[in-house]
């Protein structure tokens, strides 16, 4: 079985890992965390960078330390993976879902512009499948009308939004380092920002509020966010490859695109002219009627797929009776992510496309 996705480890990781073992520096200090925080945070352009334990916490922590709370919304797409809401309920602020444009799966400006409200707070943006959000409008809305402006960038490492990385676009960015993200600490994440004094907020309540200057005197409401050591040593192995594993990336993507680009019923994964997407999953859309029968047949010619997100507004806990949410819901339906791992060869890319093209075939 062709797997969706593995991480490209070596034993560079290994060598960082057993470094940090024996340096006995294995919990949330150590060479290796600074080495990573200062690494990618350099990699996306931003000044700061805050490693945590998990993506969906480095999101929390930046919402958190925004002030969201109870009475307060966040404008979000109802197209995103479920943490990037979770985050936002955590804070007991209330999300808004949008829908999202069809030309780059993403958040649809006039749709935000559409949804401020009075009790508006935060615009969350969210790079999805690799793809960055259009931000400039997003921008002009944020600076209308006082709110922050958050970017999800989970799936989205080295993704261009004109010429400029996601991460440090908004106030703050956040990043997975998940198994299956571009690069893995196996599980992770990262706070991005260019402000110091958020960047330091941040850090603040990472690591339960205590005070910098006082031992163990907790002056707010923290968390135990922290990323340890070893978690970190196998991230500056992954930073070290990381334009490699980009560059194969979109060698996959081209063949791909070349393989199915003329296959009647698919639609592949765009790219749009003020954008460069990094592919974290190689994705198409099918007929909805088709999308489950196809990675049915896949499975049955050896390739597992994944299919897409369901939309937030679906799921039992965020369900809502009112709203219009069509492209969201057209693409939960019709979306399927590819194998798309750094060393998927290339006769694995042809078995791929075979069994793509002979599903559409019969």
């Amino acid at each position: 079985m062709i797997p969706v996705y593995r991480p490209a480890l070596d034993e560079k990781e290994t060598a960082y890992v057993l470094e940090a073992m024996n340096s006995s520096w294995i919990s949330s200090r150590g060479e290796f965390l600074d080495r990573f925080e200062r690494g990618f945070a350099d990699f996306v352009g931003a000044r700061y960078g805050v490693a945590t334990c998990n993506g969906t916490v480095s999101l929390h922590l930046i919402l958190a330390a925004l002030g969201l709370g109870p009475g307060d919304e966040v404008i979000v797409p109802t197209f995103t993976y479920v943490a990037s809401v979770n985050a936002i309920t955590y804070t007991g602020a209330s999300p808004v879902f949008v829908d999202s444009h069809l030309d780059y799966w993403n958040l649809d400006p006039d749709r935000v512009r559409e949804a401020v409200g009075p009790r508006t707070r935060a615009i969350l943006a969210v790079h999805l499948y690799g793809h960055p959000a259009d931000m400039e409008p997003l921008e002009k809305i944020a600076a209308e009308h006082g709110l922050h402006l958050v970017e999800d960038a989970a799936e989205a490492h080295g993704a261009e939004y004109m010429g400029r990385r996601v991460g440090p676009l908004g106030v703050a960015g956040s990043f997975s380092f998940f198994g299956n993200k571009v690069i893995t600490t196996g599980e992770g994440g990262m706070v991005v920002t260019d402000n110091e004094a958020f960047a330091e907020r941040c850090r603040h309540l990472r690591g339960q509020g205590v005070s910098p200057t006082r031992t163990y005197w907790h002056d707010a409401v923290g968390f135990n966010y922290r990323m340890t050591n070893l978690a970190a040593a196998v991230g500056v192995a992954q930073l070290s490859k990381i334009d490699a594993i980009l560059a194969r990336k979109r060698e996959i993507a081209d063949a791909y695109a070349r393989g199915l680009g003329t296959v009647p019923g698919v639609t592949l994964q765009p790219e749009m002219s003020w954008a460069r997407n990094v592919f974290w999953m190689y994705s198409i859309l099918v007929d909805p009627i088709e999308r489950d029968e196809l990675m049915v047949h896949l499975r049955d010619h050896g390739v597992d797929s994944r299919p897409f997100f369901h939309p937030a507004h679906t799921l039992p806990m965020y369900r809502v009776a009112d709203g219009s949410y069509p492209v969201a819901e057209r693409l939960g339906a019709s979306g399927i992510n590819l194998p798309s791992f750094p060393d998927l060869t290339a006769s694995e890319i042809e078995e791929v496309c075979a069994a793509v093209q002979g599903f559409f075939a019969r």
